[in-house]
């Protein structure tokens, strides 16, 4: 990893710049599956299956006894490890139900808040080296409460052209109502538009790799709404002399193993914390099976030392990462002061990985500087907010000339007549309002 000593706030932009391409260098071959899945449908994503993941797939439906199947495989333990991580997020998640809210605003004006489920929902589950069924826990379980009707899965086919039976296990035991075997940029397509075997959705969710964060951003475009941009992971950790260099280097190297374009920062006000990582970081990697991948995000990654916590926020809050660890003995600084990270880990004994499975927190959150102005994934990301008002007669003498003195200024006549009209009917009665 690189070591950068005390930067100067001009360079910060560049020192914090992510290992990814922009959508300019990935929305041409995105416009290119969008449009051939327009015209060919499943015939098309079938031919691109078959290109980007080498599976020529005689169907990419997964049926029911293809889950029953898979259930079989995965192991109890794990199977008993799954059930009680999906606890735990679901007793988080439903924690953040909201009651309805209710408020006369004025005499004679009921207004009042509902909040129903989004009908159709799609679901991304990365496949690739590491199929990601924990994702399934994360999406599925909030949907689900949510009352979310159609829960449709897409995760790419492995190298047998079928997917992870750990994935299908979490799939049945939350919920999910189709599961399809496509991945990739073509999976954000046909549930963009949908074909004759994927259901076209109003709001896809879910994390991918850079040119699945491209797809989702395009499919708003044409009607679908998105989570947010979830792409390549990353993590920042902010630690001083009190921390634990092994515990460090093992949370840099847990996000460092996701993929190539991963991307890790340790942020220090210690140089001798930042030379006992560094020397961890080399001796723990050696022991990963994805030892050779892992190397590939450190080389996108640093360790920066800063002189003190003041400027250390500073930068981590112009970073905004994905992921944020505090292991400071000030902690109480960083967690009042933190204004944009997706979500944050404090103390040397909360591990980035509890929140990834089993603390109950959502795991699918906002990257690239994206948790400036995104949420990660919550119980609201599954429900729309609907208003109403009920007025009586006395609530439109109340507020009706409000409206009209405020219509007539904006010059929108037809505006204060809805209300005028109204009014004209309601004062010759005025001594039986009702």
């Amino acid at each position: 990893m690189q070591i950068i000593d005390n930067p100067n706030r001009e360079s910060w932009s560049q020192i914090l710049k992510r290992p990814t391409q922009t959508v300019d260098d990935i929305e041409g071959i995105v416009s290119e599956v969008f449009n051939n899945v327009i015209k060919n449908g499943d015939t098309a994503i079938k031919e691109y299956t078959t290109r980007f993941d080498g599976i020529d797939l005689q169907s990419n439906i997964v049926t029911e006894e293809d889950i029953k199947k898979a259930v079989l495989i995965v192991p109890k333990k794990l199977q008993n490890a799954i059930k009680e991580a999906k606890k735990n997020i679901e007793t988080f998640h439903i924690a953040q139900k909201t009651s309805k809210i209710n408020i006369e605003t004025t005499n004679g004006v009921q207004c009042w808040q509902e909040k129903r489920p989004i009908e159709k929902v799609g679901l991304y589950i990365p496949g690739g080296t590491a199929p990601l069924f924990s994702t399934v826990l994360m999406l599925a379980v909030p949907a689900q409460i949510a009352g979310c009707k159609e829960i449709v899965l897409c995760s790419p086919p492995n190298k047998e052209g079928k997917l992870a039976p750990e994935i299908l296990f979490a799939a049945q035991l939350c919920g999910v109502t189709k599961v399809i075997t496509v991945g990739g940029i073509q999976a954000i397509a046909g549930l963009t538009f949908g074909t004759e075997v994927i259901p076209k959705v109003y709001k896809i969710f879910g994390p991918g790799n850079q040119f699945v964060t491209v797809a989702k951003q395009l499919a708003t475009k044409f009607g679908v709404a998105i989570d947010m941009p979830a792409g390549p992971s990353e993590l920042l950790v902010v630690a001083d002399n009190s921390a634990n260099a092994s515990y460090i280097a093992s949370d840099l190297l847990s996000q460092a193993e996701h993929g190539a374009d991963s991307q890790v920062l340790l942020v220090s006000t210690s140089k001798n914390l930042i030379n006992s990582v560094s020397e961890e970081i080399e001796k723990q990697i050696r022991e990963l099976p994805r030892q050779a991948i892992a190397e590939k995000a450190i080389a996108n990654s640093k360790l920066i030392y800063i002189e003190n916590n003041e400027l250390a926020l500073d930068l981590i809050n112009e970073y905004g990462p994905e992921h944020f660890i505090i292991c400071t003995e000030n902690e109480d600084f960083y967690v009042n002061g933190i204004a944009n990270a997706g979500s944050v880990f404090i103390g040397d004994y909360t591990p980035e990985s509890a929140g990834d499975y089993a603390s109950g927190t959502n795991h699918t959150l906002p990257t690239n500087g994206f948790s400036k102005a995104y949420s990660g994934v919550n119980l609201d990301s599954f429900l729309k907010s609907m208003t109403f008002q009920k007025i009586s007669k006395e609530g439109l003498l109340n507020i009706g000339e409000t409206i009209e003195l405020m219509a007539e200024a904006e010059g929108l006549q037809a505006h204060k007549n809805a209300v005028s009209i109204r009014l004209k009917d309601i004062i010759p009665t005025k001594a039986g309002i009702s």
